[in-house]
């Protein structure tokens, strides 16, 4: 949501999926769809849930294995490590900037005096906020890290927005989630938050259909067009 990292996480997953498909079904599974299968199954949900939400809807019942199981294809956890192993190796190369209209963004809430936090289910999250300067413009991080040391379920559970926003101080309906996932969507509406709004950057706005399907209030193509039509309608 504030940071670019969607292109890299669908490279990573492609890489340890494709490698896993192969090896399990040979020829008979066409590769992993990077934009469609990416939305739909793995993006914002915990690496083990996405791994087996894709695996399941293929036909391919692998055993799940253990969280220490190594990079490979023979549980659902090693092919979620084989996804993390691609997308660290990744990200030393190519780093992850915030989109363009993070900053402002943020800048502009907490001039109206609005609190804001960042929810992930990446145990990356909170380093690469920092590495991209808007850890200061936030009021609280809830990321992978504190999931897995909280026991909190990832989305579209609800568990780590509800935690998001017990820390602002805040409840539910008196809270507003932008999300770019179907899954954080999805996670929103079910736990009872004011407004939802789904963000699609997608090229050709290919996602606003399936995030208002999957409970968005409105879809904006940015941070700044939802702040001003936040603000629009309030007068």
């Amino acid at each position: 949501m504030l940071l670019d990292s969607a292109g890299l996480h669908a490279e990573a997953w492609k890489t340890a999926l494709d490698a896993c498909l192969e090896a399990v079904a040979g020829q008979e599974q066409p590769p992993f769809d990077s934009d469609a299968e990416y939305r739909r199954f793995v993006d914002g949900r915990p690496r083990y849930d996405g791994a087996a939400a894709f695996l399941t809807a293929r036909g391919l019942g692998l055993p799940a294995g253990a969280p220490r199981d190594p990079p490979g294809c023979d549980t659902i956890w090693a092919v979620a490590a084989r996804k993390e192993q691609a997308f660290v190796d990744r990200l030393r190369t190519e780093g992850v900037p915030a989109f363009g209209d993070a900053r402002p963004a943020l800048v502009a809430l907490g001039a109206a005096g609005v609190q804001c936090a960042a929810v992930s289910a990446s145990r990356h999250a909170r380093a690469l906020i920092r590495a991209a300067g808007l850890a200061g413009l936030l009021a609280v991080i809830v990321d992978g890290e504190d999931a897995a040391r909280l026991g909190l379920a990832g989305k579209p559970d609800p568990a780590l927005f509800l935690r998001a926003t017990a820390l602002l101080g805040s409840r539910p309906q008196e809270t507003a989630v932008a999300e770019d996932s179907l899954a954080g969507v999805e996670a929103a509406r079910r736990g009872g938050f004011g407004l939802v709004a789904g963000v699609d950057r997608t090229p050709l706005r290919s996602a606003a259909g399936p995030l208002r399907e999957q409970g968005a209030d409105l879809v904006v193509p940015d941070l700044m067009t939802l702040i001003r039509s936040i603000w629009g309608e309030r007068g």
